[in-house]
């Protein structure tokens, strides 16, 4: 693809995502006139992530055991997943509206490609680092029960993040709403090896530019479950001398 058609592709004709009548609704907070329903997904957001945070509801075996991370995801399915969409559907908002829609499938597609051949051959290499393998490896179970449970997880957690809360916040402050994103993202990251902590910074930029440019979660889903996965069953062949 000739570079003027390949910036056309990634930049051009940006897509419009006009406020309704429940995005222009606001509040007064003691002189603070704020946007409503922006407001609101900011703040469940951040309850939502501090209660994942502070308190396990299914039991655990250690930090790093697979079961442990199967019941995380389970959690998270229900607290990152059915709550925020069973809260959008009781003020009767179309889930659509907030990524859960197919969207700009041919550009969706494509840039999952592209991204998938850049970065994860760089991601089986990262994970050979010590710091890498080392938290990684012991999450290993078998491809298959490592892919559920990220999918779990990590499909839900891009509806809360990018889905749920990026949306509100473009139809409020437009593409700015991309960067404030990444700062929830970020934080989900903390204790988490630092190479993969500072990376959320430019990773969570291009989730959040896939789907602003899609108009769906579904592709950048798909490519952070092919990205976790890929760490997890990389590093412990790593660790296996593999």
């Amino acid at each position: 693809m000739p570079r003027a058609r390949l910036l056309a592709f990634l930049a051009g004709d940006p897509p419009e995502h006009p406020p309704g009548a429940i995005d222009r609704r606001t509040f007064n907070l003691l002189g603070l006139r704020l946007p409503a329903l922006a407001t609101a997904a900011l703040l469940l957001v951040s309850l939502f992530l501090l209660l994942d945070r502070t308190h396990d509801v299914l039991p655990r075996f250690g930090p790093l055991d697979p079961r442990s991370l199967r019941n995380q995801a389970i959690e998270r399915f229900v607290l990152f997943g059915m709550v925020p969409l069973a809260l959008l559907l009781a003020v009767r908002e179309d889930p659509r509206r907030y990524g859960l829609r197919i969207g700009d499938a041919r550009r969706g597609l494509i840039l999952l490609g592209v991204l998938s051949a850049v970065t994860l051959p760089v991601i089986v290499l990262a994970a050979r680092l010590p710091e890498v393998r080392d938290w990684y490896a012991p999450s290993m179970s078998t491809a298959g029960d490592v892919t559920l449970s990220n999918a779990l997880d990590l499909v839900p957690a891009e509806f809360l993040i990018r889905g749920f809360l990026l949306f509100a916040l473009l139809r409020v402050v437009g593409p700015l709403g991309v960067v404030i994103a990444i700062v929830p993202f970020a934080f989900t990251h903390i204790g988490k090896p630092d190479l993969e902590m500072l990376s959320t910074l430019g990773g969570g930029l291009v989730f959040g530019w896939l789907n602003w440019r899609t108009g769906s979660i579904w592709y950048s889903g798909i490519y952070h479950v092919l990205v976790q996965t890929t760490v997890i069953v990389a590093a412990a062949g790593w660790a296996a001398g593999g």
